[in-house]
């Protein structure tokens, strides 16, 4: 009986290469270990050629390895390609919504904004995916993309709210009237997570490094160091006035970084995206004071 290679086929070879071991790769895929080396190896003898050389420092995809490999990210994006296609045909707003973001847009923006869509369009389920990172939404990783930028990518279509602005920030205690009475304060930094932020940058302008006295990978962090009176920070506006034992110190500061709702062109037409859009757009521009700091 002729063998027939599989799409989890695919998916094995795919996730090994990417992880370099079959035990991250088992990870990925949420089997064990055994799963994968028993898979791994019918599959192998059934091609009748190795697909990954193995050695100490992991598993290195052969000549067929690679082939196979690139056949299946064709295939993935192919399959998204179709997956975009059929999605954005929707005609009623029902079904799962995937929307990402951060965790400082989730706790100090977007959660009473979810709440109401829900109120709302109650027949869509809403999975909302919380990370730093931009997710693919080419390859649907995520339906809804929103992010702080001042060029979001080419591939993607949406819409333009407020400009952030942010502002130094320091405990009440310390402040009289806006100015610092504390006999210099520490800064609070940004960790690696966060060093491409243009606030990153400007606070290497700004202060020495023996200036600054610990830093956070999360602007939540830096909020909350600033509150419980590590040092002084720049984070934006619709994060610190909404703390309610920090106070602002100095300028207002604009590093151009704007809102965006985004979603990539093939699903702008989905009933589901276009309603979560519309819905978030006017909830954000009634908060534009707060996130213009006004």
């Amino acid at each position: 009986m002729p063998f027939t290679t599989s799409w989890d086929d695919f998916r094995l070879v795919s996730a090994i290469a990417e992880a370099g071991s079959l035990v991250g790769a088992a990870e990925k895929l949420g089997i064990n270990h055994s799963t994968a080396f028993r898979r791994l190896g019918a599959l192998e003898k059934s091609l009748g050629s190795r697909l990954f050389e193995r050695a100490r420092s992991g598993y290195s995809p052969t000549p067929a390895g690679d082939e196979m490999i690139a056949l299946a990210s064709r295939i993935a994006e192919n399959m998204a390609d179709f997956e975009r296609s059929v999605a954005g045909r929707d005609v009623k707003p029902a079904g799962t919504l995937r929307v990402t973001t951060n965790d400082t847009f989730v706790s100090y923006l977007l959660a009473p904004i979810f709440v109401s869509f829900r109120k709302t369009y109650p027949d869509i389920f809403l999975d909302v995916i919380v990370t730093h990172q931009s997710l693919n939404l080419s390859r649907r990783d995520a339906d809804i993309a929103i992010r702080a930028t001042a060029e979001p990518p080419e591939t993607l279509v949406g819409r333009k709210m407020p400009v952030f602005a942010w502002c130094c920030y320091a405990p009440n205690e310390w402040l009289e009237d806006g100015q610092l009475r504390a006999p210099s304060p520490s800064w609070i930094g940004y960790g690696q997570a966060l060093s491409a932020l243009p606030a990153a940058r400007w606070l290497q302008d700004k202060a020495r490094p023996a200036e600054i006295g610990c830093r956070f990978d999360t602007l939540i962090g830096v909020a909350h160091g600033v509150a419980a009176g590590l040092g002084v920070a720049a984070i934006p506006c619709f994060i610190g006035d909404q703390i309610p034992s920090i106070g602002r110190t100095g300028e207002l500061l604009r590093f151009g970084d704007a809102l965006w709702l985004l979603t990539h062109a093939d699903l702008r037409q989905s009933a589901r995206v276009r309603a979560f859009m519309d819905h978030a757009a006017n909830e954000l521009a009634a908060r534009k004071a707060l996130i213009e700091g006004r």
